[in-house]
């Protein structure tokens, strides 16, 4: 039997993966997170296999979050269900520490499966994210500006682009105004933008401008 918990802020949406994955008989949800606090606080009191995680929650989330997850129960498989479909998020995501990364617009079709094949010890990921990996282990070449941000300042990027202003992006990530507003500027200069209208520009032109406001 494969022991899930399911970390996702909207409850109707666990619900729905709970029922999903316990259908086959063979996967056990033994308990659900709406927020990081929660993630946590399961990764130190129980014993599972798997962490199906949502990359956007209240409080810690994303790399943050798997980071930390690592850090404390490095052998715990993560797949990661998101929203965001580029690739980005998905490299960000495996390089932190998960083992499979998975479009919640797939999810119905293919979450048991990418779940077993983490469960086993595999990786489940598309051949777009598997091919950009194998080239960032080649010597570097030159790729776009935004694969120099930090995981931090592609976070403050995303917001920015979504239209979230620094108040908002600083409360939301749970950072100084001050903080948020260094790392603008830090990400603006290696983008070689100017201002917001710029950096939205840079996101629609690599594809990087869906919205980040949605829970992912």
């Amino acid at each position: 039997m494969i022991r899930v918990v399911i970390a996702d802020d909207h409850q109707i949406l666990r619900e729905g993966l709970k029922q999903l994955l316990e259908a086959p008989g063979d996967i056990e949800v033994v308990a659900e997170a709406g927020d990081g606090h929660g993630v946590l606080e399961h990764i130190r009191s129980k014993d599972f296999d798997v962490l199906l995680l949502d990359m956007s929650m209240p409080g810690k989330s994303g790399v943050e979050l798997i980071k930390q997850v690592k850090a404390e129960r490095p052998r715990l498989r993560i797949l990661v269900l998101s929203m965001h479909e580029e690739h980005q998020y998905a490299v960000r995501a495996i390089r932190a520490g998960a083992s499979g990364y998975l479009t919640k617009e797939g999810a119905s079709s293919q979450l048991v499966a990418a779940l077993r094949k983490v469960a086993s010890g595999g990786a489940f990921i598309s051949a777009e994210v598997a091919e950009h990996l194998a080239l960032d282990a080649m010597p570097h070449s030159g790729g776009p500006l935004h694969e120099t941000l930090s995981d931090r300042e592609y976070e403050v990027f995303r917001l920015l682009v979504a239209g979230c202003s620094v108040s908002e992006i600083a409360e939301r990530l749970h950072l100084s105004a001050k903080t948020v507003s260094t790392h603008k500027a830090r990400l603006m200069e290696k983008l070689q933008v100017a201002s917001n209208a710029d950096l939205v520009h840079y996101a629609h032109r690599h594809r990087l401008a869906d919205d980040p406001s949605v829970s992912g």
